[in-house]
Protein backbone atom coordinates (compact mmCIF):
# COMPACT_ATOMS: atom_id res chain seq x y z
CA UNK A 1 0.00 0.00 0.00
CA UNK A 2 2.70 2.62 1.37
CA UNK A 3 4.39 1.67 -2.33
CA UNK A 4 1.73 2.45 -4.41
CA UNK A 5 1.10 6.00 -2.44
CA UNK A 6 4.36 7.01 -3.13
CA UNK A 7 4.15 5.83 -6.99
CA UNK A 8 0.86 8.24 -6.90
CA UNK A 9 2.58 10.98 -4.93
CA UNK A 10 5.16 10.83 -7.45
CA UNK A 11 2.80 11.69 -10.29
CA UNK A 12 2.09 14.79 -8.94
CA UNK A 13 4.53 17.03 -9.65
CA UNK A 14 4.08 16.09 -13.50
CA UNK A 15 0.46 16.72 -13.31
CA UNK A 16 0.65 20.05 -11.86
CA UNK A 17 3.52 20.86 -14.47
CA UNK A 18 1.18 19.65 -16.83
CA UNK A 19 -1.88 21.81 -15.40
CA UNK A 20 0.26 25.21 -14.89
CA UNK A 21 1.91 25.05 -18.38
CA UNK A 22 -1.67 25.29 -20.16
CA UNK A 23 -2.65 28.09 -17.12
CA UNK A 24 0.34 29.48 -17.59
CA UNK A 25 0.40 29.70 -21.71
CA UNK A 26 -3.40 30.37 -21.46
CA UNK A 27 -3.21 33.63 -19.36
CA UNK A 28 -0.02 34.57 -21.70
CA UNK A 29 -1.42 34.41 -24.86
CA UNK A 30 -5.02 34.68 -23.91
CA UNK A 31 -6.99 37.81 -24.82
CA UNK A 32 -5.84 41.13 -22.62
CA UNK A 33 -3.12 42.59 -21.69
CA UNK A 34 -2.16 42.23 -18.21
CA UNK A 35 -0.46 46.17 -17.90
CA UNK A 36 -3.47 47.45 -19.73
CA UNK A 37 -5.94 45.34 -16.78
CA UNK A 38 -3.54 46.89 -13.71
CA UNK A 39 -3.60 50.62 -15.33
CA UNK A 40 -7.42 50.73 -16.80
CA UNK A 41 -7.70 54.14 -18.11
CA UNK A 42 -4.18 55.03 -16.88
CA UNK A 43 -2.81 53.03 -19.87
CA UNK A 44 -1.17 54.50 -22.53
CA UNK A 45 0.94 52.60 -25.09
CA UNK A 46 4.71 52.23 -24.88
CA UNK A 47 4.65 55.03 -21.27
CA UNK A 48 6.94 54.75 -18.73
CA UNK A 49 4.56 53.92 -16.24
CA UNK A 50 3.82 50.83 -18.62
CA UNK A 51 7.02 49.68 -19.48
CA UNK A 52 7.84 49.93 -15.75
CA UNK A 53 5.00 47.55 -14.47
CA UNK A 54 5.74 44.90 -17.47
CA UNK A 55 9.30 44.95 -16.51
CA UNK A 56 8.42 44.75 -12.97
CA UNK A 57 6.66 41.39 -13.84
CA UNK A 58 8.96 40.04 -16.16
CA UNK A 59 6.30 40.15 -18.88
CA UNK A 60 9.58 41.67 -20.84
CA UNK A 61 11.26 38.11 -20.65
CA UNK A 62 11.05 35.36 -22.62
CA UNK A 63 8.16 33.14 -22.28
CA UNK A 64 10.31 30.06 -20.95
CA UNK A 65 12.00 32.23 -18.36
CA UNK A 66 8.56 33.37 -17.47
CA UNK A 67 7.46 29.86 -16.89
CA UNK A 68 10.05 28.90 -15.18
CA UNK A 69 10.16 31.95 -12.64
CA UNK A 70 6.37 31.44 -12.16
CA UNK A 71 6.91 27.81 -11.31
CA UNK A 72 9.93 28.45 -8.92
CA UNK A 73 7.89 31.06 -6.65
CA UNK A 74 4.67 28.67 -6.31
CA UNK A 75 6.83 25.71 -4.75
CA UNK A 76 7.40 28.61 -1.83
CA UNK A 77 4.26 29.48 -2.15
CA UNK A 78 4.27 32.28 -4.26
CA UNK A 79 1.91 32.90 -6.95
CA UNK A 80 2.64 36.33 -7.83
CA UNK A 81 0.69 39.47 -7.88
CA UNK A 82 -3.20 40.36 -8.32
CA UNK A 83 -3.15 42.46 -11.04
CA UNK A 84 -6.62 43.60 -10.57
CA UNK A 85 -5.38 44.16 -6.96
CA UNK A 86 -2.06 46.38 -7.00
CA UNK A 87 -0.28 45.47 -4.28
CA UNK A 88 -1.76 42.32 -3.10
CA UNK A 89 -0.28 39.16 -3.14
CA UNK A 90 -2.20 35.88 -4.45
CA UNK A 91 -1.66 33.67 -2.00
CA UNK A 92 -3.21 36.43 1.00
CA UNK A 93 -6.47 36.97 -1.29
CA UNK A 94 -7.24 33.43 -1.66
CA UNK A 95 -6.35 31.53 2.13
CA UNK A 96 -9.19 33.46 3.82
CA UNK A 97 -11.66 33.20 1.01
CA UNK A 98 -10.78 29.37 0.22
CA UNK A 99 -10.96 28.66 4.02
CA UNK A 100 -14.73 30.45 3.82
CA UNK A 101 -15.60 28.44 0.51
CA UNK A 102 -14.41 24.88 2.13
CA UNK A 103 -16.65 25.05 5.01
CA UNK A 104 -19.77 26.04 2.81
CA UNK A 105 -19.03 23.06 0.55
CA UNK A 106 -18.22 20.77 3.93
CA UNK A 107 -21.46 21.59 5.36
CA UNK A 108 -23.05 20.70 2.01
CA UNK A 109 -21.92 17.76 2.06
CA UNK A 110 -22.11 16.82 5.22
CA UNK A 111 -26.12 17.24 4.82
CA UNK A 112 -25.84 15.25 1.20
CA UNK A 113 -24.13 12.62 2.31
CA UNK A 114 -26.08 12.31 5.98
CA UNK A 115 -29.56 12.19 4.02
CA UNK A 116 -28.70 10.59 1.23
CA UNK A 117 -26.83 7.58 1.96
CA UNK A 118 -28.74 6.02 4.92
CA UNK A 119 -32.01 7.17 2.77
CA UNK A 120 -30.89 4.85 -0.21
CA UNK A 121 -29.81 2.15 1.94
CA UNK A 122 -33.09 2.09 3.61
CA UNK A 123 -35.22 2.05 0.43
CA UNK A 124 -33.38 -0.79 -1.21
CA UNK A 125 -34.62 -3.07 1.62
CA UNK A 126 -38.09 -1.40 0.54
CA UNK A 127 -38.10 -2.39 -3.13
CA UNK A 128 -41.97 -3.39 -4.08
CA UNK A 129 -42.90 -1.15 -1.06
CA UNK A 130 -44.87 2.56 -1.52
CA UNK A 131 -41.91 4.24 0.23
CA UNK A 132 -38.96 3.24 -2.49
CA UNK A 133 -40.63 5.55 -5.87
CA UNK A 134 -42.53 7.83 -3.27
CA UNK A 135 -38.80 8.79 -1.68
CA UNK A 136 -37.29 8.59 -5.22
CA UNK A 137 -39.72 10.70 -7.17
CA UNK A 138 -39.75 13.30 -4.01
CA UNK A 139 -35.43 13.16 -3.92
CA UNK A 140 -35.74 13.79 -8.00
CA UNK A 141 -38.26 16.75 -7.97
CA UNK A 142 -36.04 18.31 -5.63
CA UNK A 143 -32.83 17.89 -7.30
CA UNK A 144 -34.71 19.13 -10.25
CA UNK A 145 -35.07 22.67 -8.68
CA UNK A 146 -31.97 25.07 -10.04
CA UNK A 147 -30.45 26.78 -6.75
CA UNK A 148 -30.69 29.94 -7.72
CA UNK A 149 -35.04 29.18 -7.97
CA UNK A 150 -34.21 27.33 -4.60
CA UNK A 151 -31.82 29.70 -2.53
CA UNK A 152 -34.47 32.86 -3.04
CA UNK A 153 -37.64 30.26 -2.13
CA UNK A 154 -35.84 29.88 0.62
CA UNK A 155 -34.74 33.26 1.57
CA UNK A 156 -38.22 34.19 1.49
CA UNK A 157 -39.91 31.41 3.75
CA UNK A 158 -36.92 31.11 6.47
CA UNK A 159 -36.12 34.64 6.54
CA UNK A 160 -38.61 37.36 5.51
CA UNK A 161 -41.34 35.39 6.32
CA UNK A 162 -40.86 33.18 9.19
CA UNK A 163 -37.86 34.97 10.16
CA UNK A 164 -36.58 31.95 11.60
CA UNK A 165 -32.77 32.28 10.24
CA UNK A 166 -30.57 35.11 9.50
CA UNK A 167 -31.39 36.10 5.53
CA UNK A 168 -27.34 36.77 4.61
CA UNK A 169 -23.81 36.78 6.01
CA UNK A 170 -21.37 34.71 7.46
CA UNK A 171 -20.27 34.17 11.01
CA UNK A 172 -18.41 30.76 10.47
CA UNK A 173 -18.83 27.13 10.19
CA UNK A 174 -20.94 27.03 13.67
CA UNK A 175 -22.84 30.20 12.94
CA UNK A 176 -26.30 29.44 12.44
CA UNK A 177 -26.23 31.49 9.08
CA UNK A 178 -24.37 28.23 7.39
CA UNK A 179 -27.89 26.68 7.61
CA UNK A 180 -29.02 28.09 4.47
CA UNK A 181 -26.13 26.99 1.98
CA UNK A 182 -25.62 23.89 3.82
CA UNK A 183 -29.50 22.68 3.04
CA UNK A 184 -29.92 24.58 -0.64
CA UNK A 185 -26.58 22.86 -1.34
CA UNK A 186 -26.82 20.28 -0.05
CA UNK A 187 -30.68 19.02 -0.72
CA UNK A 188 -29.93 18.88 -4.91
CA UNK A 189 -26.90 15.93 -3.88
CA UNK A 190 -29.10 14.21 -1.73
CA UNK A 191 -31.02 12.63 -5.27
CA UNK A 192 -27.81 11.38 -6.65
CA UNK A 193 -26.35 9.68 -4.09
CA UNK A 194 -29.94 8.18 -2.79
CA UNK A 195 -30.18 6.41 -5.92
CA UNK A 196 -26.64 5.14 -6.69
CA UNK A 197 -26.32 3.58 -3.11
CA UNK A 198 -29.83 1.85 -3.67
CA UNK A 199 -28.68 0.67 -7.04
CA UNK A 200 -25.49 -0.30 -5.76
CA UNK A 201 -27.28 -2.09 -2.40
CA UNK A 202 -29.59 -3.97 -4.42
CA UNK A 203 -26.55 -5.48 -6.11
CA UNK A 204 -24.90 -6.29 -3.46
CA UNK A 205 -27.61 -8.02 -1.74
CA UNK A 206 -28.31 -10.65 -4.84
CA UNK A 207 -24.76 -11.70 -4.72
CA UNK A 208 -24.35 -15.09 -3.86
CA UNK A 209 -21.58 -14.36 -0.42
CA UNK A 210 -24.75 -12.58 0.82
CA UNK A 211 -27.23 -15.50 0.65
CA UNK A 212 -24.22 -17.51 2.28
CA UNK A 213 -24.11 -15.22 4.78
CA UNK A 214 -27.89 -15.67 5.76
CA UNK A 215 -27.51 -19.31 5.39
CA UNK A 216 -24.93 -19.36 7.91
CA UNK A 217 -27.55 -17.88 10.41
CA UNK A 218 -25.78 -14.08 10.45
CA UNK A 219 -28.72 -11.92 11.60
CA UNK A 220 -29.89 -9.62 8.92
CA UNK A 221 -28.00 -6.55 11.15
CA UNK A 222 -25.18 -8.27 11.39
CA UNK A 223 -25.10 -8.92 7.40
CA UNK A 224 -26.47 -5.30 6.46
CA UNK A 225 -23.32 -3.57 8.27
CA UNK A 226 -20.53 -6.20 7.93
CA UNK A 227 -21.19 -6.91 3.98
CA UNK A 228 -23.76 -5.54 2.14
CA UNK A 229 -23.11 -1.34 3.58
CA UNK A 230 -19.68 -1.67 3.16
CA UNK A 231 -19.48 -3.12 -0.24
CA UNK A 232 -22.42 -1.28 -1.33
CA UNK A 233 -20.46 2.34 -0.28
CA UNK A 234 -16.69 1.56 -3.23
CA UNK A 235 -18.89 3.19 -5.73
CA UNK A 236 -19.90 6.11 -3.65
CA UNK A 237 -16.44 6.62 -2.99
CA UNK A 238 -15.77 7.36 -5.96
CA UNK A 239 -18.38 9.90 -6.05
CA UNK A 240 -17.45 11.27 -3.08
CA UNK A 241 -13.84 11.76 -4.48
CA UNK A 242 -14.72 13.88 -7.24
CA UNK A 243 -16.99 15.77 -4.97
CA UNK A 244 -14.06 16.22 -2.73
CA UNK A 245 -11.93 17.95 -5.33
CA UNK A 246 -14.24 20.54 -6.12
CA UNK A 247 -14.80 21.16 -2.32
CA UNK A 248 -13.11 24.54 -2.61
CA UNK A 249 -14.84 26.23 -5.27
CA UNK A 250 -18.15 24.97 -5.99
CA UNK A 251 -20.61 27.01 -3.92
CA UNK A 252 -19.94 30.21 -6.64
CA UNK A 253 -23.90 30.91 -6.85
CA UNK A 254 -24.68 30.02 -3.18
CA UNK A 255 -21.90 32.38 -2.22
CA UNK A 256 -23.26 35.68 -4.16
CA UNK A 257 -26.73 35.38 -2.99
CA UNK A 258 -26.12 34.50 0.86
CA UNK A 259 -23.58 36.90 0.49
CA UNK A 260 -20.83 34.94 1.81
CA UNK A 261 -17.20 36.15 1.19
CA UNK A 262 -15.71 33.08 -0.41
CA UNK A 263 -13.74 31.99 -3.63
CA UNK A 264 -16.70 32.29 -5.58
CA UNK A 265 -17.03 36.53 -6.01
CA UNK A 266 -13.24 36.35 -6.43
CA UNK A 267 -12.97 33.97 -9.01
CA UNK A 268 -15.72 35.44 -10.78
CA UNK A 269 -14.29 38.74 -10.64
CA UNK A 270 -10.79 37.36 -11.69
CA UNK A 271 -12.10 35.69 -14.98
CA UNK A 272 -14.16 38.92 -16.12
CA UNK A 273 -11.06 40.99 -14.90
CA UNK A 274 -8.76 38.77 -16.75
CA UNK A 275 -6.57 38.73 -13.65
CA UNK A 276 -4.54 35.93 -14.89
CA UNK A 277 -2.15 34.91 -11.46
CA UNK A 278 -5.69 34.35 -9.37
CA UNK A 279 -6.96 31.78 -12.06
CA UNK A 280 -3.47 30.29 -12.18
CA UNK A 281 -3.76 29.46 -8.50
CA UNK A 282 -6.99 28.59 -8.67
CA UNK A 283 -6.48 26.19 -11.27
CA UNK A 284 -3.35 24.74 -9.59
CA UNK A 285 -4.99 23.96 -6.29
CA UNK A 286 -8.24 22.31 -8.11
CA UNK A 287 -5.89 20.37 -9.53
CA UNK A 288 -3.98 19.15 -6.37
CA UNK A 289 -7.32 18.43 -4.93
CA UNK A 290 -8.55 16.55 -7.44
CA UNK A 291 -5.30 14.67 -7.20
CA UNK A 292 -5.28 14.22 -3.94
CA UNK A 293 -8.71 13.24 -3.26
CA UNK A 294 -8.73 10.45 -6.10
CA UNK A 295 -5.58 9.02 -3.58
CA UNK A 296 -7.42 9.26 -0.90
CA UNK A 297 -10.57 7.26 -2.36
CA UNK A 298 -7.97 4.50 -3.63
CA UNK A 299 -6.99 4.21 0.38
CA UNK A 300 -10.45 4.17 0.88
CA UNK A 301 -11.07 1.03 -1.10
CA UNK A 302 -8.80 -0.76 1.00
CA UNK A 303 -10.36 -0.04 4.09
CA UNK A 304 -13.80 -0.79 3.03
CA UNK A 305 -13.51 -3.71 1.35
CA UNK A 306 -10.25 -5.86 2.36
CA UNK A 307 -10.43 -8.04 -0.68
CA UNK A 308 -8.85 -4.86 -2.38
CA UNK A 309 -5.04 -4.59 -2.46
CA UNK A 310 -2.59 -2.23 -4.89
CA UNK A 311 0.72 -3.59 -5.91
Amino acid sequence: MWLYITRRLLWLPFLLVAASLVTFTLGRYGPGDPVVVALGNRYEPNSAAANNLRAQWGLDKPFAQQYMNYVWNALQGDFGESYRFRGRAVSSLLLSKMWVSFQVNVAALIVSIGIGIPLGFFIAHKQGNWLDPTIVAIALILMSIPIMVSIPAFVWTTCLKLDVLPCSGWGGFWDVRIIGPAVTMGIPGVAGLLRLMRASTLDVMGQDFIRTAYSKGLSPTLVDYRHVFKNAMIPIITVLAFTMAGIFGTSFIAELLFGIPGLGNLAIESVWNRDYPVIMAITLIAATAFVLANLLADIAYSIVDPRIRYR
